[in-house]
């Protein structure tokens, strides 16, 4: 079962709760050694035995389940469960290489509350929401600007929204390399190529592919405010009108790929057009953390590793 968004998982608690089932969500608070699973991730479980989502790639999910339907979590404050500590409990506790987790349940117990929050995410905006640990008080306000995942003695904080997405315009060896990469980090990947004569080898498995002009594509993409937009055609054309829709969204991260000196005539080429310095500064050009790379593979992690930064909140993550 490949990985869910956090919009699935909340869809799938509230019609379990309209069934009239108990539901409880878990979050994973922090993780040390080789759990698979960040900060961040849900899963949601049922007195069935039934869940969606996952804290740790299938290994301790059973367990959680098996524990929630005997009532031991998950009472009327959040409860705090840690699997795994050691290499010896590693086999048993169902983590690889003494690997370990901490992760907070809560009892959804009000099936209003979990429509408020996907009634604000269906509008395609961040929310944040925020459970206190102690009384399992739940606030909701906007994400806009907040850190997608906070963790404090008292407070856990975790910023909704849509799936992040990550468009690449112009396909090749690099734009293979950074889908790979980012389908690894579990971003939805689309491959824009409008070339006729062009045929990839192989297709991979999990990338949309769209034969749109790059403004098309841009221009159907849903939830741009958690989408980053790279050009990689090497063709002034391509990349321009790509350029040109994406400065129009609210994407996170545009970048180019090229030089200096194609970012410098890229630069008035754009505002030749009408578009502002203010608008041009959006654009991470050349795209990516310079590493010294050369090879494919290298520039893509350049690229995925300035892409992250800018989606963690850090900034002139090139410099």
């Amino acid at each position: 079962m490949g990985q869910v968004d956090d919009i699935e998982v909340l869809e799938r608690a509230a019609s379990w709760l309209n069934e009239g089932q108990r539901v409880a969500l878990a979050t994973v608070l922090r993780t040390w050694g080789s759990s698979p699973r960040p900060p961040g991730s849900l899963m949601a479980m049922n007195d069935s035995g039934q869940y969606i989502g996952s804290v740790s790639g299938g290994c301790v999910e059973d367990s959680l389940v098996a524990s929630y339907r005997n009532n031991e979590l998950a009472g009327p404050t959040p409860a705090l469960v840690d699997f795994g500590v050691d290499q010896q409990e590693a086999t048993r506790m169902g983590l690889p290489c003494g690997g370990r987790l901490e992760a907070v349940v809560e009892e959804l117990s009000d099936p209003e509350q979990v429509a408020q929050l996907l009634k604000e995410l269906q509008t395609g905006g961040l929310v944040l929401r925020r459970v206190e640990l102690e009384s399992g008080k739940v606030e909701l306000s906007s994400g806009e600007g907040k850190p997608e995942f906070e963790v404090s003695e008292t407070v856990v904080t975790k910023t909704f929204g849509p799936g992040w997405q990550i468009l690449l315009i112009g396909d090749g060896q690099l734009a293979r390399h950074l889908a790979g990469m980012a389908m690894h980090l579990d971003y939805r990947v689309t491959i824009c190529d409008p070339r006729e004569e062009f045929s990839p080898a192989a297709l991979l498995d999990g990338v949309k592919y769209t034969r749109d002009m790059p403004d098309d594509a841009v221009h159907t993409l849903k939830d741009p405010v958690r989408t980053a937009i790279v050009t990689l055609a090497h063709d002034p054309r391509q990349d321009d009108l790509g350029l040109s829709a994406a400065m129009e969204t609210s994407a996170f991260y545009i970048g180019a790929l090229g030089s200096s000196r194609t970012a410098q005539a890229r630069r008035k080429r754009l505002l030749s057009m009408g578009y502002t310095e203010r608008q041009l500064d959006r654009i991470h050009g050349p795209a990516g953390v310079y590493i010294g790379s050369k090879r494919p593979a290298e520039i893509a992690l350049s690229i995925l590793a300035e892409i992250t930064a800018t989606r963690n909140g850090i900034q002139n993550a090139s410099s």
